[in-house]
C-alpha cells in the first residue's frame, strides 16, 4: 500500500478513528489494532510475506526472553547468533542469492570452468532490509544488556511491524520505539497538527519533486549514449533530487503519521545537500541506517582506534556493506567504495567532526568558504549517485565518460527537454524552502510561524502544487531495498 495512493487515503482515517475513538480506553487493544493494521498494510502487496515478519518477530521475541534467563556467556552468544543467522539468512536468500550465484558462475567461467546453475525467480519482500535491521537492534541491545527484554509479545509485534515506517524506515532502535508501546497514549492536538504538516511536506517532496525529477532522470539515464555531456549532468542532478525527495519524503510522511498516533520517531534526514564535507553528509543522510552501521558494525570492528591499516579497513567495510545493503548489484558496492574514498582523507586528517553545527547557523547566507565547501560536497555526491543509479558498472563508466567529453559545455538538450523547465523551477523553489528551514526537524516546521496569513497561504500553495504537478502514483525508490 503506497502512502500516495487512494487505498492508503481510505486506510489511514479508518485506523485513526478506530485507534482514538474505539480502542482508546485500552493500551493492549490499541497495540493489537496497530499490529492488525500493520499486517493489512504490509499484506496489501503480497500476503504470503507476512509469514516472514511473523517468524522474525517470534524468533527475536523468543531469543530476547531466553537471554533474560541466561547468564552463561557461551549460551548467550549462541542465542545472539541464532537471531543474527535467521534474520540475515532470510535477507541473504531473498535479496542476494541470485547475485552470489551469478558471480560464482562467472568466476568459474573466467578460469575456463563452466558450471550449470539456475537462478531462482525470487520476489524481494518489500522492506525486508528495514525490519530485519530493526529486529536485530533489539536482540543485540538485549544481549549487551542495554535493554530489558520485553514480556509483551503484542507490544513487540507492534514494534516490528509498525506500519508508518515498516517498509522504508526510519530504522528505529528498540531502545527508542519499543518503550512507547508500553505507555498509555493521549491524543495531542498540537502533535497531530505538526504531524499533518510534516506529511504535507513529505507528499510534496515525493509527488512533486521526486516523481517529476524521475521522469527526466529515467529518460536521460536510459538514453545516455545518445545525449551530450551537459544533458548527462542534468540527468545526474535530477536523480540526486529524485532520490532525496523520494526517500526523505517517505521518512517525513512516516514520522508525521506516527505523530498522529502518539509516537515519536527519530529524524532520518537533516538537509544533507547543505553539508560542507562528506562526513557531515553521512551524519545527515539516512541517519537511522548510518548510525546503525556505526554502532553495530564499525565500532565493534574497532572503529578508528588502533593501526592505520585497521582504520582504513573498517571504513571500507562499513561503506561497502552499506552499499551492498542497498541492492545486489556491483554498482551499489562501487558507490559505497567511492564514498569510502571520499571519507578517508577527512577521517585520517581528523577533520571528520569539523562541521557539527548547521551551515550558516543564525545567518541568512553562508560565507564564501561555506558555500564553496557545500558545492564541492554536492558535486562529489552527484557523481557518486551516477553509480547508484546506473544499471551496470559499464553503464556508469560510459555515463561518466560521456560527461567528461567535449560536449560538457554545450547546451543541454533532449527530446521534450523544454517540458523539464517547470521541474527545474520546482527544484529551485524546493531548495530555497529547504534552506530557510534547515535548522528545524523538517523544512516547513516553523515556516511563517508568527504570520498566520502567510503561513496558510503557503500551505495552500503546497497543496495546489501537489494537485497540479502530481503525476501517476509511483512506488518509493527504497521499496526495492
Amino acid at each position: 500500500m503506497l502512502f500516495n495512493s487512494i487505498d492508503f487515503a481510505i486506510f489511514l482515517p479508518i485506523v485513526f478513528i478506530l485507534y482514538w475513538f474505539v480502542t482508546n480506553k485500552s493500551l493492549k487493544l490499541q497495540n493489537i489494532l496497530l499490529v492488525v493494521s500493520s499486517y493489512i498494510f504490509y499484506g496489501w502487496w503480497d500476503w504470503r510475506f507476512l509469514s516472514l515478519i511473523l517468524f522474525s518477530t517470534l524468533i527475536d521475541y523468543s531469543v530476547g526472553r531466553a537471554l533474560a534467563k541466561e547468564n552463561a556467556i557461551s549460551k548467550r552468544r549462541l542465542l545472539l547468533w541464532t537471531s543474527i543467522l535467521v534474520n540475515i539468512g532470510f535477507l541473504g536468500f531473498f535479496k542476494y542469492y541470485n547475485f552470489f550465484l551469478e558471480n560464482f558462475v562467472s568466476a568459474f567461467s573466467f578460469f575456463g570452468k563452466e558450471i550449470n546453475a539456475n537462478s531462482l525467480n525470487i520476489i524481494l519482500p518489500v522492506g525486508i532490509s528495514f525490519y530485519t535491521f530493526q529486529t536485530l537492534s533489539y536482540t543485540i541491545d538485549v544481549y549487551k544488556r542495554k535493554l530489558e527484554p520485553t514480556k509483551d509479545v503484542i507490544a513487540f509485534s507492534a514494534f516490528v511491524s509498525f506500519f508508518p515506517q515498516l517498509v522504508a524506515g526510519p530504522i528505529e532502535r528498540a531502545t527508542n520505539l519499543l518503550p512507547q508501546f508500553y505507555k498509555h497514549r493521549k491524543f495531542k492536538y498540537s502533535s497531530a497538527v505538526d504531524g499533518l504538516r510534516q506529511i504535507l511536506w513529505g507528499l510534496f517532496k515525493k509527488v512533486v519533486i521526486a516523481d517529476n525529477c524521475a521522469k527526466y532522470a529515467n529518460y536521460i539515464f536510459d538514453n545516455s549514449a545518445d545525449l551530450n555531456g551537459s544533458t548527462l549532468v542534468l540527468g545526474a542532478v535530477f536523480f540526486t533530487f529524485q532520490i532525496y525527495g523520494d526517500f526523505s519524503g517517505y521518512s517525513d510522511i512516516a514520522i508525521g503519521i506516527s505523530r498522529l498516533f502518539g509516537f515519536n520517531l527519530k529524524q532520518n534526514f537533516a538537509f544533507p545537500y547543505f553539508s560542507r564535507d562528506i562526513a557531515e553528509f553521512w551524519r545527515r543522510w539516512h541517519m537511522s541506517l548510518s548510525t546503525w552501521f556505526r554502532d553495530y558494525l564499525y565500532i565493534p570492528l574497532g572503529g578508528s582506534r588502533g593501526r592505520l591499516t585497521k582504520t582504513i579497513r573498517n571504513v571500507f567495510i562499513i561503506f561497502i556493506v552499506s552499499g551492498f545493503w542497498h541492492g545486489a548489484n556491483w554498482t551499489f558496492i562501487v558507490w559505497g567504495a567511492l564514498n569510502a574514498v571520499y571519507f578517508l582523507p577527512i577521517l585520517l586528517t581528523k577533520n571528520n567532526r569539523n562541521h557539527l553545527n548547521t551551515i550558516a547557523e543564525g545567518r541568512l547566507f553562508p560565507s564564501l568558504k561555506e558555500f564553496t565547501l557545500m558545492m564541492i560536497t554536492f558535486i562529489l555526491t552527484v557523481f557518486a549517485w551516477i553509480f547508484f543509479r546506473a544499471e551496470t558498472i559499464e553503464h556508469a563508466f560510459n555515463y561518466t565518460s560521456g560527461i567528461f567529453s567535449n560536449s560538457l559545455f554545450s547546451t543541454p538538450y533532449f527530446e521534450n527537454g523544454t517540458l523539464a523547465i517547470p521541474t527545474v523551477l520546482l527544484v529551485v523553489f524546493f531548495s530555497i524552502v529547504e534552506w530557510f528551514g534547515r535548522q528545524d526537524q523538517y523544512a516547513i516546521e516553523s515556516m511563517f510561524k508568527n504570520h498566520k496569513v502567510l503561513k496558510w497561504s503557503f500551505y495552500y500553495l503546497i497543496v495546489i502544487l501537489i494537485f497540479v504537478f502530481a503525476g501517476s502514483s509511483q512506488e518509493f525508490i527504497y521499496f526495492q531495498f
